[in-house]
């Protein structure tokens, strides 16, 4: 039997390694390349990978179905100049929960990071700004003067040396002057 025919057979069965699977080695270069750059074209993939452009396009779409694959645009706060950057540690005041604060730092959209951590901290939350006054009336309103949190650590980003949740490869950009 050959491995086209095998394939077939594991993806009628539903196994691993069907049109749908991340497992699949195929669908792995796909995600690779669409990691690198979500809006390549079909075409441009098809032609690196050696296979028609119809096959990666049933290929994404059955990924995209099955809730294995969603393609995003995600910003570099960095590259797009934004004023502030901070990550705040922030330890939640007795009686209140961690998932009650993040739900009510996240609804910012000046929030784009917030992790429930074991240590010093209880959350962990990374802020962008445009400018210096739009940073201080986040702190002001949502950190300072929050009666959930009981101790706030803010640490002003400086330089950024890597962010793999940005998904580029070989990537320089302006934080790298």
């Amino acid at each position: 039997m050959n491995v086209a025919a095998t394939q077939r057979d594991a993806e009628r069965k539903g196994q691993p390694n069907g049109i749908k699977s991340p497992e699949n080695d195929l669908n792995r270069s796909i995600v690779s390349m669409l990691e690198k750059d979500g809006r390549m074209p079909f075409s441009e993939i098809a032609d690196a990978l050696g296979v028609s452009e119809g096959t990666i396009r049933n290929r994404v779409n059955a990924m995209k179905d099955a809730g294995m694959l969603q393609i995003v645009a995600i910003t570099d706060p960095v590259a797009a100049r934004y004023q502030a950057d901070a990550i705040l540690g922030l330890r939640i005041s007795p009686g209140q929960t961690a998932k009650a604060v993040a739900d009510r730092l996240g609804a910012d959209q000046r929030v784009v990071y917030v992790l429930w951590v074991a240590g010093r901290y209880d959350l962990m939350v990374e802020i962008v700004s445009d400018d210096r006054e739009s940073f201080l009336e986040f702190l002001e309103t949502q950190i300072h003067g929050a009666t959930d949190i009981a101790e706030a650590e803010v640490l002003l980003g400086l330089k950024n040396f890597k962010n793999q949740f940005l998904l580029k490869r070989d990537w320089e950009g302006p934080h790298d002057e």
